[in-house]
């Protein structure tokens, strides 16, 4: 054999080993990729995405999507030096560090619990700002979030239960509760009345001081509970989108509340898809994944694309050919710009070209 063709086969086996090589070895890297995107007025299976039950609804035409983005990789499920080759390779896949997406030590179910979690509270926000914007009245109560242990409240209050009132005075807000036990001197009784299971009942709690910096209890009273507010609607809006996390379908889902409870098709039949966190007043935050979500969105046949404007710099850099952007700071806002759209009259936001 000739010292060439030995050449070309160890090369050729170097090759092989370091392709075999090269599949095998994770990398601390995702691959984020254009997910499923969902019609808020439409059907999740045999049922309706957005179903609302206490208030009169209508008929509606068109699309409002929310969009996703998947995502391959994580601790514990790493991609190898491959797929991320290919993933820098292709301008609809975006290879970001580990850390982006799971931050260090945070197992990929805890990350999970908490998408589950953004999920179901941007619902409960969208709901909150579609009510909002038709001026239909809502209240909160205050909801115990978890019990102390080693404090005063540990097994007199129970996560889950509603302070309905303390010392008599009824309770709406989270700041009327710190004030009520704030107002009390440590060793001092508080009446909390609960509702639990559906019953209202007193339970006494004794306070103690909280500790200063030193660990010594000389700050203000508490009782030992975390508090978190939970929204009353007068009516019931319950929202199903399967396996699919965070908060960035709040926007879309606020529109197709709205859209639902008022006769005014508000898309006129057009395909529109978008993104955007939403508060209960009706702020629109940025996301992330915004080019993959453009790409999911033109590829479902998406016209016109709802954009935060924190995101608008991105958009414009990477937004498919035939898609329209419009920008978008307030739920408000974003139904301005389809009555523009709907009518042909009135300015409608667009991202600013870089």
């Amino acid at each position: 054999m000739s010292r060439r063709a030995a050449t070309l086969i160890v090369a050729g086996l170097l090759i092989i080993v370091l392709g075999i090589a090269g599949a095998l070895i994770p990398v601390p890297y995702v691959a984020l990729r254009p997910g499923p995107t969902s019609d808020t007025l439409g059907r999740l299976g045999k049922v309706p995405l957005i179903q609302i039950s206490g208030a009169k609804t209508y008929p509606t035409d068109g699309h409002l999507n929310f969009v996703t983005v998947a995502y391959q990789g994580g601790p514990g499920n790493r991609i190898d030096l491959f797929t991320a080759l290919r993933g820098w390779l292709d301008p609809n896949v975006a290879i970001v560090p580990e850390e982006t997406i799971f931050p260090k030590n945070e197992s990929t179910k805890k990350v999970e619990q908490q998408n589950t979690q953004d999920m179901a509270d941007s619902q409960e926000s969208a709901t909150a700002a579609a009510l909002h914007e038709l001026h239909i009245r809502t209240t909160t109560a205050v909801i115990i979030d978890s019990v102390q242990q080693g404090l005063p409240a540990a097994g007199r209050l129970q996560p889950g239960d509603t302070i309905v009132a303390i010392d008599g005075k009824k309770i709406s807000g989270v700041p009327e509760v710190t004030g009520a036990v704030g107002g009390h001197k440590p060793g001092d009784i508080v009446k909390f009345t609960v509702r639990r299971g559906g019953r209202d009942s007193e339970v006494d709690v004794r306070t103690i001081a909280s500790p200063d910096k030193t660990g010594a209890r000389a700050g203000k009273p508490v009782v030992g509970v975390v508090l978190r507010e939970k929204f009353q609607f007068p009516v019931t809006v319950k929202i199903s989108v399967g396996d699919v996390g965070g908060p960035s379908a709040g926007l879309m889902f606020s529109l197709g509340i709205y859209d639902k409870l008022t006769p005014q098709d508000i898309t006129a039949g057009r395909f529109i898809a978008g993104t955007g966190t939403i508060s209960p007043e009706g702020q629109v935050g940025p996301i992330g994944g915004i080019q993959q979500k453009l790409v999911a969105a033109h590829d479902a046949g998406a016209t016109v694309f709802l954009t935060p404007t924190k995101n608008c710099g991105d958009a414009v850099a990477t937004v498919p050919k035939g898609l329209r952007l419009v920008r978008v700071d307030t739920m408000h806002g974003a139904l301005q710009a389809l009555t523009a759209l709907r009518t042909g009259q009135g300015s409608i936001p667009a991202c600013p070209a870089k």
